[in-house]
């Protein structure tokens, strides 16, 4: 039996679709079959389980994303602040709607470190970028001898640690759905401020 491109895409589609709505742990393959309007079977012929067929959607998601993202950070015409507003912006978007992603990625860089490394960035590509030059400047401006890796460090850690923690800081502060989410967007503005003052 030869593989159907549009059928792989289909399933691929909704797949995106239900995991982006219910996460992985909800999702069943049926609902997947459903929605692509399939029979069951095919699912599990083109991609052999769910979490086969759930890392590929985050993978392939995480890849698209990065490739926005560095063409952002190799800007020239726009400042360090705008860069960080981008970023901060789009990437809690991004979690937002794939609320899975934060442990996936987890998973992948305990699993997996140098495989993912090699399919999101080159090694050396945050080094080069515009981003860490103007950083390296803004440092040099006020005197600093911090390295910019910890500006970096600082902005992965504050958009994608309360994503990552969510179930703990739900269940210890009482926090409804609603109320993080409105919290995660005001972060949108707030990170690039505290990176801001940082480096002045």
């Amino acid at each position: 039996m030869a593989k159907n491109k549009t059928t792989e895409e289909k399933i691929k589609a909704s797949a995106r679709e239900i995991f982006m709505k219910k996460g992985f742990s909800a999702t069943k393959t049926r609902d997947i079959a459903d929605l692509a309007g399939i029979n069951l079977a095919l699912v599990n012929y083109y991609f052999r389980s769910k979490e086969n067929l759930y890392q590929l959607i985050m993978m392939e998601t995480m890849q698209d994303f990065f490739s926005k993202m560095m063409s952002v950070v190799f800007q020239v015409d726009s400042s360090l602040e705008e860069k960080l507003n981008y970023m901060a912006d789009a990437y809690i978007d991004l979690l937002l709607r794939q609320p899975d992603m934060p442990l996936f990625l987890l998973n992948e860089m305990q699993s997996n470190p140098e495989e993912l490394a090699n399919k999101l960035t080159s090694r050396a590509i945050i080094k080069e970028s515009v981003l860490f030059r103007q950083l390296g400047e803004q440092l040099k401006k006020t005197g600093q001898t911090i390295h910019p890796m910890h500006f970096i460090f600082n902005l992965l850690s504050l958009i994608i640690m309360p994503f990552a923690a969510k179930p703990m800081l739900r269940a210890a502060t009482g926090l409804k759905a609603d109320e993080f989410e409105a919290l995660m967007k005001e972060r949108k503005a707030l990170i690039p401020k505290w990176i801001m003052i940082l480096t002045n």
